[in-house]
């Protein structure tokens, strides 16, 4: 069985998150150029400063932990994840009622996210993985396409 550490019950894959990829890699550019013009030395007169740097130094770190699986990133009442775990399901895309009307809803703001689903169940979910990290490694983020406003309908 895959890692699906990063794969959505729905579908997305957290790589391609901008918590998981383009913020953690800009805040890290902010910081080490913060750092160049001394702000490690100085900073620290600014009122704010310090919470300000710890605030950064957060953004700059990635953390997988903090996912869809875990229950800690997302809507924590999601009903797309309470339905997969009721029907003991990995992935939306491997259960017969796919896409049922919450993938429906939720599609409405991931355009990629049917394509990605039968994508998924053409080549497996292991080359599917392997093919959203080539897409996160371009520097995509669903920001670039997400359309709102959306809902995810609770049934």
């Amino acid at each position: 069985m895959p890692n699906l550490k990063l794969v959505t019950y729905c579908g997305l894959y957290c790589g391609l998150c901008a918590q998981h990829n383009r913020i953690p890699q800009r805040a890290r550019t902010l910081k080490e150029s913060m750092e160049k013009e001394g702000y490690t030395y100085w900073g620290g007169e600014i009122p704010g400063f310090k919470e300000f740097w710890k605030f950064l130094e957060g953004l700059c770190e990635i953390n997988d932990e903090n996912n869809c699986r875990n229950g800690n990133c997302g809507n924590p009442s999601c009903s797309i994840r309470k339905c997969a775990q009721e029907r003991e399901i990995d992935i939306c895309s491997s259960c017969d009622e796919y896409p049922c009307n919450r993938i429906l809803g939720i599609a409405k703001g991931y355009p990629t996210l049917l394509t990605d689903g039968k994508r998924m169940k053409e080549i497996g979910i292991e080359k599917w993985v392997e093919e959203q990290e080539e897409r996160r490694k371009t520097g995509f983020a669903y920001v670039d396409i997400r359309c709102y406003p959306y809902e995810v309908p609770d049934e």
